[in-house]
Formats: structure tokens, C-alpha cells, sequence
């Protein structure tokens, strides 16, 4: 492929495969793998933390003992070993904001006290843009990354099937973040590359 790695658009840095990568998560086959494994909670930014903070006691009603009592122990958020703001962990494993249903697909404790009102979080944002990543860099610019894990290899199959590219699949989140405008841009920078091609 003769095209850039990385597209500048305003104050952003986007990494071309996240215009050009197919995925389409398939919870069915990973089981939301992604809230279970890993070295870390999700990250969580200031207003969120603020939040999960103030809204804890109605989101509580809707998470498993195990999660209620990591967070009893160690706070709605924690500091991880980056001193990043992050959700926390049960027994150094899942969220401690994970849940299961009766298949042993893990969802979003939170998302599930938004959907039914007690909540004004959707999810962490860092969780429903997966997986892009967002980071922050010294020269003021924010840069988004593809993040390739092999627990995710049924999505980007998945993806390809369907033909849908990531930033496509995150449209809603993508617009949430950053803005209509910004999504516009990257519909733009997509064509652009597919031109390339």
C-alpha cells in the first residue's frame, strides 16, 4: 500500500489504519475479552472519574459482589503504575465495573446503569473507542492509535467479512469525543486513501 502511516488532521495525529483496518466487535466469540484481560483498568479521564465519583451509589446496584467490594477496597478509580487514572481490578484481573450474563459474556456495569437511567455515563470512553487508543503529546497534539491484540482476531475477521472499517464501526463514540466535524474529516482522509489504493 503507497499511502501515509500517519494523517494529520487539525490537532490530531491518526494513524491510517484506523481508516483503512476492517472490525466489528464479535462478543459472541471473545466474550468481551478485553474488560478481563490485561495489566490495568480502563483509563478514565478527570470528568469521568468526577462521575463514576458522584453517580457510584446507583451504578453499584448493577455490578457483581466481586466488583463492589474491589472498589470498596480500592476506590472508584485508582493510579496505575504509568500514573494514569484507571478503573479497578479484581484480584489483579477483570474490571472491577465488569459483569456477566448467564453465557459468561462480560459487559459494562456502567453502560448497563445508563441504559436503564441511573447513570450519565455511557462507558469510559477510552472502553467504547476500543480499539483505537487516544494519547496525549507533549507538542499539545492528541494521537490516535490502532491497539492489535490477538483477542480480538475474530473482530478484524469479522470486519473483513462485513467490510466495515474501524473508524466506521466507532462512528458514534468517534463523534462523541471529538465532534461531527472531525468525523466528517476522517470520511474525508478515508477517500483520499482508498484513491491511493
Amino acid at each position: 500500500m503507497n499511502h501515509p502511516s500517519i494523517i494529520e488532521i487539525d490537532n490530531f495525529l491518526v494513524s491510517s489504519d484506523i481508516l483503512t483496518e476492517k472490525f466489528i466487535c464479535d462478543i459472541p466469540k471473545c466474550q468481551g475479552a478485553c474488560c478481563i484481560i490485561g495489566d490495568s483498568g480502563a483509563p478514565l479521564d478527570n470528568k469521568e472519574c468526577d462521575l463514576i465519583k458522584k453517580e457510584y451509589g446507583s451504578i453499584s446496584k448493577y455490578l457483581r459482589t466481586e466488583g463492589i467490594l474491589a472498589i470498596k477496597e480500592q476506590g472508584p478509580f485508582i493510579r496505575d503504575i504509568d500514573n494514569d487514572m484507571v478503573t479497578p481490578l479484581v484480584k489483579g484481573q477483570e474490571c472491577a465495573y465488569a459483569i456477566f450474563d448467564k453465557e459468561n459474556n462480560c459487559s459494562c456495569g456502567i453502560e448497563v446503569a445508563h441504559r436503564s437511567g441511573s447513570s450519565s455515563i455511557r462507558k469510559p470512553v477510552s472502553c467504547w473507542l476500543y480499539p483505537i487508543r487516544v494519547s496525549s503529546l507533549s507538542s499539545g497534539m492528541t494521537a490516535l492509535n490502532l491497539h492489535r491484540w490477538n483477542i480480538c482476531l475474530d473482530a478484524y475477521a469479522k470486519g473483513h467479512k462485513e467490510g466495515v472499517e474501524v473508524f466506521r464501526f466507532l462512528k458514534e463514540p468517534l463523534v462523541f469525543a471529538f465532534g461531527q466535524e472531525f468525523y466528517n474529516k476522517l470520511e474525508e482522509a478515508a477517500a483520499f486513501l482508498k484513491k491511493q489504493l
